[in-house]
């Protein structure tokens, strides 16, 4: 556990960089509507309104056509297209509203083949993360929030307190112990994210998490019960790197329901420079210059994909130093 630091420890203020434009999985066109949920009335209308669209969610992955063609388009059927999947008896759970037209969310994992249930040629299962970049960002929003609740759903089946079955509420959005009677809400962990800097340099680590690839990326780590953000930020990298950080500002946050975290990033100042990795979370870690980081195909090394919030903690630190 890292010492606390003191405020005169600290050098000069690095300047804050704000984000440059919205993070992937950001921009959600839909009203939430999460004060209507309980009104069983109006839920019962829009899950049988002719209108109403749904997103299917199968085994986490999100129905999409177009990526061979490289032009990922999300798919969300009407009501009659999926009625097939909602018959099939997945969990479901309303989304929200679309300039009024009701979403939802179904899960049709239970099949070992899904594009039976649906009209043929509608697209095809992927794993999101693999084409967000190259979709619209309120079509991406929208498919992360599927994918998310359903995955909760879907593994909140019975009582954290009791251990007996769980009965959905709030449209889905909500579980209640059949027992006990207590409330249980999706769980989304807090995780910070941070681009470490020092001058014209920054920190990054190769992860054991990514040992068949050459990808070097920002550090990062769940938040800890009782910690601030910033405290976590101090304590992810020195465990991970060794080094010490100073002040951290934060840049902006991104949904990252895979399965079910939210990034916080930051930039964060370096105190020290001698890097000792901890081989159980990094196979590597190095400081990379501006100028090797913007020729890094060059070098020997990848990014983190153009959809993280890792890749836009670089691209701003880049763009906003000369």
């Amino acid at each position: 556990m890292p010492a606390p630091l003191a405020h005169a420890t600290f050098r000069p203020p690095m300047l804050s960089l704000p984000a440059s434009r919205p993070n992937a999985y950001t921009g959600s066109p839909l009203d939430r509507v999460s004060d209507r949920r309980e009104d069983t009335a109006f839920v019962t209308a829009a899950l049988a309104a002719p209108d109403s669209l749904v997103i299917p969610v199968w085994r986490s992955k999100n129905l999409l056509r177009g990526t061979e063609s490289g032009a990922p388009d999300a798919v969300l059927l009407t009501r009659e297209a999926a009625e097939a999947v909602l018959m099939a008896g997945g969990p479901w759970a309303l989304l929200g509203l679309r300039e009024g037209t009701p979403v939802f969310a179904v899960d049709c994992s239970a099949a070992e083949d899904p594009l039976p249930l649906l009209p043929q040629g509608f697209g095809e299962f992927h794993d999101l993360r693999a084409v967000a970049g190259l979709l619209p960002p309120g079509e991406a929003s929208m498919l992360a929030h599927a994918r998310g609740l359903m995955h909760w759903r879907t593994r909140h089946r019975f009582c954290g307190v009791c251990g007996h079955g769980c009965e959905p509420r709030s449209a889905g959005n909500a579980m209640a112990c059949t027992n006990c009677n207590a409330q249980h809400f999706p769980r989304t962990d807090p995780a910070v994210i941070m681009l470490v800097v020092d001058g014209e340099r920054c920190l990054l680590g190769h992860s054991t998490r990514f040992p068949n690839t050459t990808m070097y990326s920002t550090l990062a780590g769940f938040v800890e019960p009782g910690e601030s953000l910033e405290e976590a930020v101090r304590r992810e990298v020195q465990e991970e790197t060794g080094v010490r950080v100073g002040q951290a500002w934060y840049h902006s946050s991104q949904p990252w329901p895979f399965p079910a975290s939210i990034m916080l990033g930051f930039h964060a100042e370096a105190l020290s420079h001698e890097i000792t990795v901890d081989p159980a979370e990094l196979r590597d870690a190095r400081w990379f210059t501006r100028d090797e980081i913007r020729n890094h195909h060059n070098a020997g090394f990848s990014l983190p994909r153009i959809d993280s919030i890792a890749r836009r903690l670089i691209e701003d630190w880049l763009e906003a130093t000369p």
